[in-house]
């Protein structure tokens, strides 16, 4: 359980690192949108909330990171797909998943929780955002399956025994 916990942890490091160096340093410095996650975040935070304490948006972003994500996809979007395609490479898992965490985060939480344009209106940070999701769920996943950590639902279980 210690090794997991971990695991689960330096996958989300390393992924919020990919994501942030991606979306906040290489995408300008090659012409493209800068990320905004923490300003995102800070919206979300508001809407709900109706303030956003200095840092808040910040930790929400990090712990999101470092947790959230991740988590989701060690214990839905995996065991799903194995239980599921069981012969599909985890990075077509990771891939998909990417996609769906830019769904939530631009349509989801951005418009739905903040109010924004869906999708942020489809300029320039919102391609820069989908491929940012996309880097870091291959790096949460990568990092995962390097160290052998993938959860088996309890139903892949259930059914051998029946």
């Amino acid at each position: 359980m210690t090794r997991t916990i971990f695991t689960v942890l330096t996958a989300g490091a390393f992924a919020t690192i990919a994501f942030d160096t991606f979306g906040q340093a290489l995408s300008p410095l090659f012409g493209y949108a800068k990320l905004a996650p923490v300003g995102l975040a800070g919206a979300t935070l508001k809407s709900v909330f109706g303030a956003a304490p200095s840092g808040a948006a910040y930790l929400l972003h990090t712990v999101t990171g470092l947790l959230f994500y991740v988590i989701g996809y060690y214990a839905i979007a995996r065991p799903v797909q194995r239980a599921v395609l069981p012969q599909l490479h985890w990075g077509i898992t990771a891939v998909v998943y990417g996609v769906a965490l830019w769904a939530f985060a631009l349509y989801g939480m951005a418009h739905l929780v903040a109010g924004m344009k869906p999708f942020l209106g489809f300029t320039g940070i919102t391609w820069v955002a989908l491929w940012g999701h996309v880097v870091y769920a291959v790096v949460a996943a990568a990092t995962l399956e390097l160290r052998g950590e993938v959860m088996e639902l309890p139903l892949k279980r259930a059914a051998a025994m029946g």
